[in-house]
This record gives C-alpha cells, structure tokens and sequence, in this order.
C-alpha cells in the first residue's frame, strides 16, 4: 500500500516538519536535491550538457541544489532562472548564492540563448499551484516541451500538473521521470497528470510519521506488494468454502455480459456460480461455462398480472412485481453470499422492476453494475434501497446518468464525485475510468494505478463485476473486494500487455489472467 497526498496535505507535512518538529527546510531540501541528482546522473553520460530551469520558490531552490550536485560531480550544467530572482524564497536565494559562488553558470530566461540540452531538470513549479499558467511562465514551458531533451526530469511535480486533481493548468512540462518526495502526490495517479509524470520515483527525504498525522487521512493506491490480500485457500475445503454467487445478467442477445462476469468470478475464486438469465441465453452460457448453473426466467414473469411486456413506466412510477416473481427471488437472493446486478441486462420497463426486487429481497452483498445502475438512474426512487452491503461500478457515463452532472466535469473532479456519491448514500462507489477510484460511507478513497488501454475492449467492465463478486463470495468485506477486484483487474491488464502487446486483448482472455494471479507472481 503506498498512500497518496494532495497538495494541501503536502504542504502541511511540510510545515510541521518544518515549524514544529524542527527539521530546517534546507536539511530536507539537500535530501531531495540529492534524490533529483541521484536520478539524473543514473540517465546521463559523459560530455551531455544539463540544464536546470528553475522558478524562484522553492521548488526552483530543490533545482539549483540538484544543479550544483551535478557540476560538482564534473558534468556540464546550467541554470535557467525564470522569474524575477529578486522576489524568491528565503531558501532560493541560499541555493542560488552558493551555486554563484561556486561559479556554476546562472542565466535568466529573458537572456538565454538556447543551444544543446540532453537532459532537463523541471523544477519552475511544484505542489504549490493553483491557478492556470500565463504570461511568461506559459511561453517557458512551450518552449521547454519544444526543445525535445532526451531526457527531463520534474521536481516533485511536472510544472504546470495541479498536485491534487491532475489537471493541465494551461499547459504543462511532459516529463520521463518525476521525482516526488514524502508521498505520492493525488496529481501523478490521475489523468491526465500520470501520463505527464512517466515514471514515477518516490523519494523519503525524511518526513516524520507524526507530521503525516497532522494532515489527516490520505488517499491510497496498491502495488504487487498487496497480492497477498487475495484470500486464502485453505487445504481442507469444498465449493461451499469459497461462496456461492448469483449473477443477475444478460437479456436477449447479451449472453456475452453474463458469460464475462460469471467466468470472471470463477477466475477470482468463487466456489459456484448461478447465472439468472432470459430463457434465450441457456444453450449459449451452457455451452460457453459449463461450471455454472444456470436458470432462466421470462419478463412477463415479472410483470405484475395482466401487464403487458411492452407496456412503459414513467420514472417517477411505483415499479411492481408479480407475487409469484417476489417469492422467486426472495428465494435467489437467500441462496447466495453475494449477487453480482446488472450487467447486459437491458433496459426495458421489466429491468428496472427486477432491480427493484434485487435490491428489497437480498442480504448479502450486492455489486450494482451497467443496466443495474441505468435502471437506478431511470428510477431514482431505488436508491432509497441502497444499503451499506451495496457496491456500485459506474464508468463516467452511468455516473452522469445517476448524478445528473456531464462526463467532463465528472472527469476533471473524480475524486470528489466518487467521494460524494459514496458518503452521501452510505454504499461503495467503483468510478471506473483510466485511474479508477473506490470510495465508501467513511471517505476513505482508493485510487487504482494499475491497468492500461489495452483494456479498453467490450466487456472488460463486466469482467471487473464478476471479479469483485468472486472476491466477496470468499469472504471479503465490500470496500476491501471492491478495492482489490479493482487492482487485480488493472494488473491483470498489466501483465497481457507485457506478453502479448496492448491492441488485440479479449475480455475473456482478461478474466483468465484473473486467474493466475497469485501472490507475488511477476
């Protein structure tokens, strides 16, 4: 587990060290300098030039002092100042003094003359920013993107990425590597500040535990460290052992959806899976899974007597059942340890009416997913069902629909809506997108940092369902299976791509590296 800050939080770590515990800044600013310095002699050779273009703050004093340590270790190197270097911090002016006595070559950008740079040191702006990038700072960072080094190196952020929502502030420095110190920063897990960061190195310059208290509760993501989460298979067990799941899925030629999730769960760990499907879908799910069982069901079962199939409901309409379908699927629910709801399921009146009956019959957990959710978003009254057993997988779309709010705010606060959806009904939230984030009904916020575009196939969130279905039917509280199922879905993703390249995944073939997954395999 490695936790994330954002850069409010930074800042306050930063302070306490600082004005409470008594750590002097510049102490921990020669340890960071070091780590940028460690990281740029690891990527340059003999006779390649160095610049380092550094803002007046702080983050610009981590630059110079990372400058100094590369000439002093005999490489060519010069700073570039940007800004008025008689209005920077206490600690600028230190490091800026001791480099010119040390006669390191110091230049302001209004004065440079570009020539050849092999390697760039970004240290203009760090956690620290807030607004959109003008003026003189802008024109910098074209250029700096323009001057194509084969290598650059951010200090603690890539200037011009916001430290907390990853968003582009106007324009920004594409770096390779990114050195951010104390803890990983919310803006180098999310998009687009992630794809800006490259390859994300996290440097302990010494930051106390205590100080980290102050800041409150941090945000957190898994690495392979945390495969041994995935639960135990005890020697003396049986199908029972590992639960039962009951996947709710697929309508009249959605047989695929219920066929991912139901493979997916097995792949995760499930003992036995029970596929609720249309009557049409049998031959088909048990020729593709026979390891399920499956049974089926017509919409005009579930209509109430003497309600036609086609017949629409209104949104703000009392969705009813048939008696006989209630007692059916009290009789379902009571079965499982956990029901996977929704995917390929449709959206016709008699959906939404199933849903219904799901979310007022069932005890167990419940993964609401795809045509599930957009049943809850026709009828928005079935979130008065939700419980705290209630795992909801949106993609940006569905959130829109069940929030009312576009994709592309969504997006730019992922983590703020995933928080507020969460907390305000008591439920877990799984908002997918490139860095999926899970919150639950106490705030806490995991954000995923495994996966790629390779998964960006049809049916892949069908398989995340039935993996988080599988991973509760074992036993796992809803947050900590949602969190997981989330990070074995990314890595899973990982490892195809490092086999078999990023284009030509299949969902299915997604689902069978679930499946061999185990603790601390490469």
């Amino acid at each position: 587990m490695r936790y994330l800050v954002t850069g409010e939080q930074m800042k306050a770590i930063d302070g306490y060290t600082i004005h409470t515990v008594g750590i002097p800044s510049l102490v921990l600013m020669e340890r960071a300098a070091m780590a940028v310095a460690r990281e740029a002699e690891a990527r340059i050779k003999a006779g390649q030039h160095v610049w380092a273009v550094c803002g007046t703050g702080n983050n610009g004093a981590d630059g110079v002092a990372a400058a100094r340590m590369l000439a002093l270790k005999g490489h060519s190197v010069t700073v570039i100042v940007a800004g008025a270097p008689n209005r920077g911090t206490k600690e600028f002016h230190v490091q800026k003094e001791i480099a010119e006595r040390l006669k390191i070559p110091m230049v302001e950008w209004k004065d440079f003359l570009p020539g050849r740079c092999d390697l760039l040191i970004d240290a203009l702006f760090g956690v620290g920013l807030t607004r959109e990038i003008e003026g003189e700072y802008r024109e910098i960072i074209e250029a700096v993107n323009g001057m194509n080094p084969q290598t650059v190196i951010a200090v603690d952020m890539p200037s011009g990425i916001h430290s907390t929502t990853g968003q582009v502030m106007g324009d920004a420095v594409k770096a390779h590597v990114t050195v951010t110190f104390g803890y990983g920063k919310l803006g180098t897990a999310l998009y687009p500040g992630r794809e800006y960061c490259g390859e994300l190195v996290v440097e302990d310059i010494g930051f106390p535990d205590v100080s980290a208290k102050e800041a409150g509760p941090f945000a957190w993501t898994y690495g392979r460290e945390d495969l041994h989460r995935m639960p135990a298979r005890p020697a003396c067990s049986n199908k029972g052992t590992f639960g039962k799941v009951l996947l709710i899925a697929g309508c009249s030629g959605m047989s695929g959806a219920a066929y991912l999730a139901g493979l997916a769960a097995y792949r995760a760990g499930a003992g036995l899976v029970k596929i609720m499907t249309v009557d049409q879908n049998r031959t088909i799910l048990q020729q593709l899974l026979p390891e399920a069982v499956v049974t089926v069901y017509s919409p005009q079962e579930i209509l109430p007597d003497g309600q036609e199939p086609e017949t629409e409901k209104e949104p703000g309409e009392r969705l009813c059942c048939s008696s006989a379908w209630e007692k059916r699927i009290e009789k379902e629910c009571a079965w499982a340890d956990v029901i996977v709801l929704g995917p390929g399921l449709g959206r016709e009146t008699y959906a939404g009416m199933l849903v219904k009956s799901v979310l007022t019959s069932a005890y167990v957990p419940i993964v609401a997913d795809a045509d599930g959710l957009n049943a809850i978003a026709s009828w928005p009254q079935l979130e008065q069902y939700y419980t705290e057993n209630i795992i909801v997988t949106p993609h940006l779309g569905e959130m829109a629909r069940l929030t009312g709010e576009t994709v592309e705010r969504i997006q730019s606060n992922i983590v703020d809506t995933a928080l507020e959806y969460g907390s305000s009904r008591g439920i877990v939230c799984v908002l997918k997108d490139a860095a999926t984030v899970v919150t639950n009904r106490e705030g806490q916020c995991y954000i995923n940092t495994s996966g790629n575009s390779c998964m960006a196939k049809a049916g892949s969130g069908d398989v995340l369902a039935g993996t988080i279905g599988g991973l509760l039917s074992q036993g796992m509280e809803p947050f900590d299976g949602a969190v997981l199922g989330v990070y074995l879905h990314g890595l899973a993703g990982d490892r195809y791509r490092t086999r078999c390249g990023e284009h030509g995944m299949l969902a299915r073939e997604l689902a069978e590296e679930i499946g061999r997954l185990r603790d601390g395999e490469e």
